[in-house]
């Protein structure tokens, strides 16, 4: 399994945002126009800015960011693995609408799968880094999923991140 490098990602969104010659406030609220009009909570500048900093940071931050980047998420891949292509792209939103992964979608194709290799959902399970069976029950019933930690639910299933991100809105 390759690892998501969170570093990376911030790099390239620090690069972008000098590009443009954008300060952290701007970026943010150029990420965050797609919430307008959404029940969802924007992003805020420091989540964006510390991003690098932590372990985990939630899915709906940075599919966001990643769409703000148009980058797909394959691409911050260590390695990149020649299995998944890194030039998959993330659905088009429209403008007033964001990305979330569709984490029962997901949990549908790891139980098919799990199945077509013949394995118990605890032997599934150390095939996962960092899951237990309880976070991948937990999948089916559509809690959001964190980075770096979903790309190796992805990579298992040898399948672009793109095929589980749907669109929502308003």
């Amino acid at each position: 399994m390759h690892t998501f490098d969170m570093e990376a990602l911030q790099s390239a969104v620090d690069e972008k945002r000098r590009a443009r010659g954008l300060t952290w406030e701007e970026l943010t609220a150029e990420i965050n126009e797609p919430f307008k009009g959404t029940t969802s909570i924007p992003i805020s500048a420091s989540t964006i800015k510390t991003m690098s900093k932590k372990s985990s940071v939630t899915s709906a931050v940075v599919l966001q960011v990643l769409r703000w980047l148009d980058r797909s998420p394959e691409s911050f891949l260590s390695g990149r693995p020649g299995q998944l292509d890194v030039s998959e792209k993330l659905p088009n939103a429209g403008a007033s609408r964001i990305l979330r992964f569709d984490t029962r979608a997901m949990y549908s194709a790891l139980d098919d799968e799990r199945q077509r290799r013949n394995l118990t959902w605890k032997q599934l399970v150390t095939q996962l880094p960092g899951f237990t069976q309880s976070m991948i029950a937990n999948l089916a019933e559509g809690p959001l999923i964190g980075f770096p930690r979903v790309m190796t639910i992805t990579q298992w299933l040898r399948c672009p991140a793109a095929v589980f991100v749907r669109v929502r809105g308003r």
